[in-house]
């Protein structure tokens, strides 16, 4: 017998209240090694969803490593997008091994994860890896990672799936938390951030905007 439908979202699919986002090493010497991304697009994309998750009010931790002794500090798109925020800075390049970063992990009382940062093969796959095994539920935004070769990227993005990980990308991870055009209230935010960060579908709304008043679900 077929099952029913109904007009209900699928319980894998993430939303504002229901996970925290961390973003990790996004720092200027671990950029400069990055090579399986243009660092313009990590930018743009890293950008996109600080942006989402400090609008849509995503609870959010931001980690370092080694920042005044040797990596620097945080993309200034991310600063900008969490002003003020606290930065746990940490001497690990496993970030769940970290006792001031679990710390905040636990306060924040989400069994759902999303990773993303600098770089996938060493500081999102330890940490990932490591809150599968602890029974999250672990998402990573692999267009707002990267690495020092595509190899590298690759086998860290397919270790992690094979872990339990879902991937994901950094528009995706927007309109996901989005997800119906009618929601007014984040409506102007979300068209905000895909017009500025969003690429060819971002200049599509401008243009669509701009030329016929058009809109989605009617706006």
């Amino acid at each position: 017998m077929a099952p029913k439908a109904s007009p209900v979202p699928g319980k894998g699919l993430l939303s504002p209240t229901d996970h925290a986002l961390i973003l990790i090493d996004h720092q200027s010497q671990m950029t400069f090694a990055t090579h399986s991304i243009d660092i313009a697009q990590l930018r743009n994309n890293t950008a996109l969803i600080s942006k989402a998750a400090a609008g849509f009010r995503v609870p959010t931790l931001l980690t370092t490593v080694a920042e005044k002794s040797f990596s620097g500090p945080l993309f200034p798109e991310i600063t900008e997008a969490f002003p003020g925020a606290k930065v746990y800075d940490r001497t690990s390049m496993n970030a769940w091994e970290d006792r001031q970063v679990i710390a905040q992990i636990n306060a924040f009382e989400k069994e759902r994860l999303v990773f993303a940062g600098l770089w996938t093969g060493v500081c999102i796959v330890g940490p990932v890896v490591s809150a599968i095994d602890q029974g999250f539920k672990t998402f990573v935004i692999t267009d707002a990672c990267g690495d020092v070769s595509d190899e590298a990227h690759e086998r860290a993005v397919q270790r992690m799936i094979q872990a339990g990980a879902a991937p994901m990308t950094s528009l995706q991870y927007l309109l996901e938390l989005q997800r119906d055009w009618a929601r007014e209230a984040t409506y102007g935010l979300t068209t905000g951030i895909a017009k500025s960060h969003g690429g060819g579908y971002g200049i599509g709304i401008q243009y669509a905007k701009t030329m016929f008043g058009a809109s989605e679900g009617g706006h």
